[in-house]
């Protein structure tokens, strides 16, 4: 009886433990806006400290690897995302695609942390300025895929609606 219920408490501790994430930290931005200096700066900070594992595009895709899927698992791997919403964030169907598998895998947003690179949280919320550029040509594009775009729409809401940092408050 004794035995019985010692692996039946270490079996459902082992059942609630966290999952061992092959990745600590998500990066999810658009290169064209921070890779050569805020993301390079970021990165660098984050894997000063020994103990975080991150993952950027850039740097951890296999040469030749399919970008799409490889991603898609890294996301699935990770424990936190950090996406940086930038002027042209929007205008790149991949990191939609992107923000709405982080919103899928990490439903808990406390494991989200949102940056407003040089974009009012609101112009992302309510996808106006360039956002609203992009989601005009976006709609355009994938006219027969309405429902992609809602999607995005809603990933881009859901996002700018979290506590997170906004670079205008920073030097």
């Amino acid at each position: 009886m004794a035995l019985s219920t010692q692996r039946a408490s270490a079996s459902l501790s082992a059942e609630s433990a966290p999952p061992r994430w092959k990745h600590d930290v998500f990066q999810s931005f658009r290169g064209a806006d921070t890779r050569r200096g805020f993301m390079s700066h970021l990165d660098h900070e984050l894997r000063c400290r020994q103990t975080i594992k991150t993952f950027k595009d850039d740097r951890d895709l296999e040469i030749g690897a399919t970008i799409s899927p490889e991603l898609l698992t890294a996301i699935e791997e990770s424990h936190l995302a950090i996406i940086v919403l930038s002027p042209n964030y929007a205008s790149s169907p991949w990191c939609l695609d992107e923000l709405s598998k982080i919103l899928e895998c990490m439903e808990d947003t406390n494991r989200i942390l949102p940056i407003f690179y040089d974009v009012d949280p609101s112009d992302v919320r309510n996808q106006k300025g360039r956002f609203a550029e992009a989601f005009t040509k976006h709609e355009e594009r994938f006219s027969e895929e309405a429902e992609k775009v809602k999607r995005w729409r809603a990933a881009l809401r859901k996002v700018a609606n979290l506590s997170g940092l906004d670079s205008k408050n920073y030097k």
